[in-house]
């Protein structure tokens, strides 16, 4: 998988922006990448502060560049960007202090074109480097939610789960009359067709299975109807995607228990791409995937946004880092 995703980006030059450049796994996968050529990092931070830690740690990050907010000679205009942006939720001083922050500085790098993606989280907490993006670079036109996928790898096989990280449920959206603007089941289905999409970057044919604890209609109950209906939002919005359910998960990967319970769906027993009904499935899914089934989990990887953001765990090490900026940089 990360050769073709090192092909694409040798194809096409970009720059990652790291939200923490004086951590050690940063400046290590910073070191890597620069020795490697195919992807450029910029690092945040103190410049002083940033070349003791590596030196501290023996890597190599001579040429790169590194930008600290409280000396960056564009802040003024950044402000101004922010400002704008927020349309009067912030002040200027309160945008400035927010820009004093890595998470924020580094985001506003990718809004205004000097990044083209960012990495954060060896130390931010989720919430931080997914409130920036929200903010700053804001959801793709058409989408209504943030979601996330892991990409899953053992051996030649490549699966897709979403959404595992972002998520809590998924409620209606509400007016303030009371109307219902944008369903539950609508929210999933723009999960599930997001997470497809994010499936074909790892040259996996999605064919994606809704799950619940109900195949076809052997199940009752509240949570059943929001997957079965979130299926049909999904067949009506991506009629071309091979996409099916409500379905359990061993009707989705047995083709025999699959065409027991499903007979005739194309899904059914083969499916590759797993959307779950709300995170602690999801959550619960991809690690036994992980430490029982052997698989490898890359992400979460976010869905939905202008640009490509991706959090790391604050338990990283230096080759997930790595991993997870060609990953984050072959999104674009």
């Amino acid at each position: 998988m990360f050769e073709n995703l090192v092909e694409v980006l040798k194809n096409d030059p970009r720059k990652i922006v790291y939200t923490e450049g004086s951590d050690a796994r940063i400046l290590e996968s910073a070191a890597r990448l620069k020795k490697d050529g195919f992807l450029t990092p910029i690092l945040v931070g103190n410049v002083d502060e940033v070349k003791a830690a590596a030196a501290k740690g023996g890597f190599d990050i001579e040429g790169l560049e590194i930008l600290d907010p409280a000396t960056y000679e564009g802040m003024d205009a950044m402000v101004n960007e922010m400002v704008a942006l927020r349309k009067g939720k912030m002040s200027a001083e309160d945008c400035r202090a927010a820009l004093s922050k890595g998470n924020y500085f580094g985001t506003m790098l990718v809004k205004m074109g000097v990044a083209d993606c960012l990495l954060g989280g060896a130390t931010y907490s989720t919430a931080d480097t997914v409130r920036p993006a929200l903010q700053l670079v804001k959801t793709k036109k058409g989408a209504h939610l943030v979601s996330s996928c892991f990409i899953m790898i053992r051996g030649d096989e490549t699966l897709a789960m979403g959404d595992c990280a972002i998520n809590i449920d998924y409620q209606d959206t509400v007016d303030k009359e009371g109307n219902v603007t944008f369903t539950a089941a609508q929210k999933l289905a723009e999960v599930a067709i997001a997470t497809a999409e994010t499936a074909k970057v790892f040259g996996i044919d999605p064919k994606v299975a809704m799950l619940s604890y109900s195949t076809k209609g052997s199940g009752k109950g509240p949570n059943v109807d929001l997957v079965r209906n979130a299926t049909e939002e999904a067949k009506k919005l991506a009629p071309e995607l091979k996409l099916d359910g409500e379905m359990q998960f061993d009707a989705a990967v047995s083709p025999v228990v699959g065409q027991l319970k499903f007979p005739g769906s194309p899904v059914a027993g083969y499916a590759n791409t797993f959307i779950f009904p709300e995170i602690q499935s999801g959550n619960i899914g991809y690690k036994i995937a992980a430490r029982l089934g052997g698989f490898a989990a890359y992400g979460p990887i976010l869905q939905g946004l202008n640009a490509p953001i991706n959090d790391l765990s604050r338990g990283c090490n230096a080759e997930e880092v790595y991993q997870m900026s060609i990953i984050t940089a072959a999104l674009k």
